[in-house]
């Protein structure tokens, strides 16, 4: 049989080695097929290898190596009963095997051994409340298919993305002055009233513009970065049947009377379930603002393909120095969860510097 030769640069077999790829598995984009080093660097193995994201923890956790092996889910995708069959300690497969997590957590307690005579007989009203109590202990309900999707999504960041969050504290002060301000002026402009939420996210769209590395998003297979050049804002509503995200489309190129009417206009239709499936697509950052709920301090998960993902918290007065001196401020915390893959810590800490001044000196908002 006639031996095709493999075509490589130098460079492709020295990165190809040092990845541990095999040069059979790549296609080359060069002449004939010549596998370059930007296809050794593109390539990507979770593209053959199939995992489950409870799976990949469980291995992880137990330093279990998953390459080669054939998994028992669709398109041979490693589930955690596959990864479970390679745990030896007994006690440990006990512990994650869904079945019996109840029984590890609570095992049964041994009967007292008591004399016959001395065990009075219960009565059968006794028996039939503590029967009627046991049985409406608990509730169990199917998901519904938001939560379903909730779900998916929530552990496909979580596991997928190696994120990294920035906490800051905000003066408040300047902000709220200027709110006070502006109330009266935009309900007559718009009908709409201003809130606090409303000066924060025109105050991220500004600071987004300047800062492309945190308005950004990363492809599926990992290998490309899209810089945006507008913003479309994702605005986190929850509800009691689960978590939607509206999107505030070219948000960079509203006026904050503007932006108010179609943020409320998208909140309502969202609160109604009158949202239209193209109005929760598309963002390009995403803010969950809690601080109405009295939350001092929280991080948000990444609403993917988002590259970050702003939490805002409650503002609270405290003492804080000013001018050498003590004084009552109402401060306000921020977090900045951002995916490490696109954003380094020093890019989010400058975004996070710009943000915060703009919101503690807001008078250029209206520039």
């Amino acid at each position: 049989m006639e031996t095709v030769k493999l075509r490589a640069t130098p460079a492709a077999r020295a990165l190809a080695r040092r990845l541990g790829v095999k040069l059979t598995n790549v296609t080359g984009s060069g002449y004939k097929g010549r596998i370059h080093r930007d296809d050794i660097a593109g390539f990507n193995y979770e593209e053959k290898i199939h995992v489950s994201p409870l799976a990949r923890r469980i291995a992880d956790e137990h330093h279990i190596e998953l390459k080669g092996i054939k998994g028992s889910g669709h398109n041979h995708k490693i589930m955690k009963e596959d990864v479970l069959q390679l745990i030896a300690d007994p006690q440990i497969k006990e512990m994650l095997t869904r079945d019996n997590l109840a029984v590890a957590a609570a095992p049964p307690k041994p009967a007292a051994v008591v004399p016959q005579a001395a065990v009075p007989e219960p009565s059968k009203g006794v028996a039939t409340a503590a029967a009627a109590v046991s049985a409406g202990s608990s509730e169990t309900v199917p998901m519904t298919q938001m939560r379903k999707i909730i779900s998916k999504r929530m552990m496909e960041s979580y596991f997928g993305i190696p994120s990294f969050i920035q906490t800051w504290e905000v003066d408040m002060t300047n902000l709220l002055a200027l709110r006070k301000q502006l109330i009266e002026p935009v309900k007559e402009k718009t009908g709409k009233k201003l809130t606090v939420t409303d000066l924060i996210s025109v105050a991220v769209v500004k600071t987004l513009m300047k800062h492309k590395q945190i308005n950004a998003s990363l492809n599926r297979e990992g290998t490309e970065i899209t810089y945006h050049n507008y913003v479309n804002l994702g605005m986190a509503v929850g509800m009691d049947e689960g978590l939607l995200v509206p999107v505030v489309k070219n948000a960079d190129r509203m006026s904050l009377s503007e932006f108010v009417v179609a943020i409320k206009d998208l909140t309502e239709r969202t609160l109604s379930k009158k949202l239209l499936p193209d109005e929760q697509a598309g963002s390009t950052f995403s803010i969950s603002n809690l601080g109405m709920y009295g939350v001092d301090e929280f991080t948000a998960i990444i609403n993917q393909p988002n590259a970050a993902i702003l939490s805002v918290a409650s503002t609270q007065e405290r003492i804080v120095p000013v001018n050498g001196e003590a004084a009552i401020r109402p401060i306000m915390k921020m977090s900045l969860t951002s995916d490490h893959r696109i954003i380094d810590g020093l890019t989010a800490a400058k975004f996070m510097t710009d943000l915060k001044a703009l919101l503690e000196n807001p008078m250029t908002l209206l520039i």
